[in-house]
């Protein structure tokens, strides 16, 4: 069917299903027919490659799979489009990103570049030693529970004056601020902020 295609052997292979290599569509599970559906989209050695939603159903170390794939048929020059419902997905493997909401594009660029995010907050993490009091309480935060434990969280337009409250408050009381990670706005906030005001205006 194919002017240049690639082996069955190689291409079971690189989507995971060798061990299913000589089993029946019908008695495959649905994240191994995705995986199969990824197989017949890359046997012909395509130029252009439609993967929709590619991953859904793969269990993390599949999609992990799946990324590579995705990103070394990319380093060939093969051009893919892709949709999909995990941000970091498209965070993971997109040069350029389109939102589309109600059926229509609604921001398009890298995924650096994609809407106004100096609009959006940073969002800075840490948690108390276990020897802090309950009168130890830092000048900003509200208290998280995650997984049985304790972090703040602040939501915040100013990172560094933020950090250097905390910091300088962390130091005079002599706590050390464990896990402290200052996050830009991630690609699943500007998602969030593009299609909440795209409901807005229906």
């Amino acid at each position: 069917m194919y002017t240049h295609r690639r082996q069955a052997a190689d291409v079971v292979e690189t989507v995971g299903l060798e061990e299913k290599a000589d089993a029946r569509v019908k008695t495959l599970s649905g994240g191994q027919k995705r995986r199969l559906e990824l197989a017949l989209a890359i046997v012909g050695e395509p130029d252009l490659i439609f993967l929709d939603e590619p991953t859904t159903g793969f269990d993390p170390s599949a999609r992990r799979q799946a990324w590579d794939l995705v990103s070394s048929l990319r380093s060939l020059g093969k051009t893919i489009l892709l949709t999909t419902h995990y941000m970091e997905e498209a965070q993971a493997l997109a040069d350029r990103i389109a939102v589309i909401a109600q059926g229509k594009i609604v921001a398009e660029g890298t995924p650096a570049s994609l809407g106004d995010r100096d609009r959006l907050p940073s969002r800075i993490f840490f948690r108390l030693p276990h020897r802090a009091t309950s009168s130890d309480t830092p000048p900003h935060g509200r208290p998280v529970v995650e997984n049985g434990v304790d972090w703040f969280e602040i939501g915040t337009l100013k990172p560094t004056k933020i950090v250097h409250d905390l910091t300088a408050w962390a130091l005079a009381l002599g706590l050390e601020l464990q896990g402290l990670t200052v996050a830009p706005p991630s690609l699943e906030d500007v998602y969030l902020d593009l299609i909440g005001h795209e409901a807005a205006d229906e």
